[in-house]
């Protein structure tokens, strides 16, 4: 069987692209009107795409590690979400502008009257908070590139042991860098806009929901290119059934580190914690709260417990296609309210700034896939893969 290149048409990257730029331009008066307004949605737009691209870059090297057939037809898609990461660190140059319109802990005068931040000070500062971003972008970006590296190098080897070897190594101490850099941006990017409060879960929901996100969208990716070569022939029932339990498994695990967080501030009841859940839990954020468990556990949850659900490519691109939407409301209900508690405020740049932001990502990740084979046809588990998508 031939890998070819994705049948995506270059039309929808220069499609996205321009939809990117309209966004973004369409944004704009808000930055002269109401900074305020536009920075906040601009931090939302940032942590959600940018959590797409670090998410695969996960989800890849634990594929590395692990083995399976659902990772070979994912990989593709996985590295080419990974190898956007430049561009995402483009994308945090205005948030170092709109510092001081985001976090509280950047002014001196509210610190000098506040005992906690001053205590804080240590590590919430600007320097600090720019050099921890600075050398986690370098340890992504350089994991992403050595592992697409090997990965090219694999489709052209003959003999191809000694890579496979090497992407493991690789694989195995990222996910430690991954787990280090995620813990401490997820806290500077976004708990820290709320100095007050802290959790030690933060880092952990962080890295499970961009997992999540990243699954969701590398499946809706595969199985939408399905119906055309090499993907018809590889992505059979059973690899389908495959991508929808691990979809399944990031859910159950999504729920689970969520619920844990919550389940220890309940049971604590102390003022200086619950206050972010009533934030999150009044003034119609609650009814997004509410929807949110139904739609990014609840129904993700029973539509992909069946079988017939997730062999079906039209369901399981569904329920792929919702999870990455809620993936997107479950970032707004983690990071607006922070701006507004109790408040359910909506400015049109919550929406315009994503789709930007979230065109220009798309026409890069598009352009990505488009440049390699979609298929490792000389990763060491393709036959085995092969063979079992056909059962």
């Amino acid at each position: 069987m031939e890998a070819g290149r994705p049948e995506a048409k270059r039309g929808f990257g220069r499609g996205m692209l321009i939809v990117g730029i309209l966004g973004l331009a369409t944004s704009f008066p808000a930055l002269m009107g109401k900074p305020e307004m536009f920075y906040r949605s601009y931090l939302l737009a940032f942590v959600f795409w940018n959590g797409l691209a670090v998410g695969s870059l996960a989800v890849l090297m634990l594929q590395y590690l692990t083995g399976g057939a659902w990772g070979i037809a994912i990989r593709r898609p996985l590295e080419a979400a990974a190898r956007t990461l430049p561009l995402c660190a483009l994308f945090f140059v205005p948030v170092i502008f709109g510092m001081h319109r985001l976090y509280e802990w950047t002014h001196a005068d509210v610190v000098a009257q506040d005992e906690l931040l001053r205590k804080k000070t240590f590590y919430l500062n600007e320097p600090f908070f720019l050099v921890r971003t600075a050398v986690a972008y370098a340890v992504w970006i350089l994991v992403a590139y050595f592992l697409t590296r090997l990965s090219a190098r694999q489709d052209a080897a003959s003999d191809h042991r000694a890579i496979d070897r090497n992407l493991q190594k690789l694989s195995g101490g990222g996910l430690v860098l991954y787990a280090l850099t995620v813990t401490w941006t997820s806290v500077d990017w976004v708990m820290s806009l709320e100095p007050h409060w802290y959790s030690t879960m933060y880092g952990v929901i962080f890295m499970v929901s961009q997992a999540l996100a990243a699954l969701a969208l590398a499946t809706l990716a595969v199985v939408r290119l399905s119906p055309w070569e090499p993907l018809r022939s590889f992505l059979g029932p059973r690899i389908r059934h495959d991508l929808g339990k691990m979809l399944f498994a990031f859910v159950m695990i999504w729920a689970y580190v969520n619920f844990s967080q919550y389940l220890i501030v309940w049971s604590g009841n102390i003022p200086e914690e619950i206050h972010w859940y009533l934030a999150r839990f009044r003034g119609g954020w609650g009814a997004i709260g509410l929807a949110i468990l139904v739609f990014h556990f609840l129904f993700p949850f029973m539509l992909l417990l069946s079988r017939e659900a997730n062999r079906n490519p039209r369901l399981l691109a569904g329920a792929a296609a919702l999870l990455v939407f809620m993936r997107f409301v479950d970032t707004a209900w983690l990071v607006l309210p922070a701006f507004s508690a109790g408040k359910l405020v909506i400015h049109w740049t919550d929406l315009t700034l994503p789709i930007g932001l979230g065109g220009l990502w798309l026409a890069f990740y598009v352009r990505n896939l488009s440049s390699r084979p979609l298929l490792p046809e000389h990763d060491p588990g393709f036959e085995e893969a092969l063979a079992h998508g056909r059962e």
